[in-house]
């Protein structure tokens, strides 16, 4: 009877404070589909710029996505973010994993990143200030999302959604689709 009674409370502290294995979280994914990139070798970034954005876009993405545990404002934050990433850099390990992760239904771990998402911002707002005094389409237009990222990130940063306020007023809202699905077209 004793031994009864023993395995009984084991198998009840047991199921008690041993959590319970998670479900791993059900969410849809859409994939940025990238058939070309809208971003040529006449872009103002180096490759090594190109690569250090995009893995910078990922990890950022994946963090604020376990954070939020995939709901579905972190998904198309996520989307918009990778998307980008591809868009600098299409074989980048960081961004080639979370979006292959995202789309087998696995929620990426978050990661050690090298920027506060506040310090990101301020990164990519002054890059987009630079892109913008150079000449070329492809520089306007990635000022224009780094810029309006920097603003989403840290909504709190007065010059960056100022400026981005300001670009959309003159310009028009922004094409995120463009970024990731090949049947948008940037207006």
């Amino acid at each position: 009877m004793m031994h009864s009674w023993q395995a009984a409370a084991f198998f009840y502290a047991t199921a008690v404070f041993l959590p319970a294995e998670e479900t791993p979280p059900s969410f849809a994914w859409d994939p940025p589909k990238i058939r070309v990139s809208l971003f040529s070798h006449e872009l103002g970034l180096l490759n090594s710029e190109r690569e250090e954005y995009a893995t910078n876009l990922a990890t950022l993405a994946s963090n604020r996505l376990a954070a939020a545990k995939a709901s579905p404002a972190s998904l198309a934050e996520a989307r918009q973010m990778l998307g980008l990433a591809l868009q600098l850099s299409p074989r980048n390990k960081k961004t080639v994993v979370v979006n292959f992760q995202l789309a087998k239904g696995i929620l990426p771990a978050s990661s050690e990143s090298s920027y506060s998402p506040q310090a990101f911002a301020r990164l990519i707002l002054a890059r987009g200030q630079l892109l913008e005094k150079q000449d070329g389409d492809e520089n306007q237009r990635l000022a224009r999302y780094f810029i309006q990222l920097a603003a989403n990130l840290d909504p709190k940063n007065e010059d960056a959604v100022y400026l981005s306020e300001v670009r959309r007023l003159d310009h028009g809202n922004l094409n995120w689709a463009a970024l990731s699905d090949p049947a948008a077209t940037e207006p």
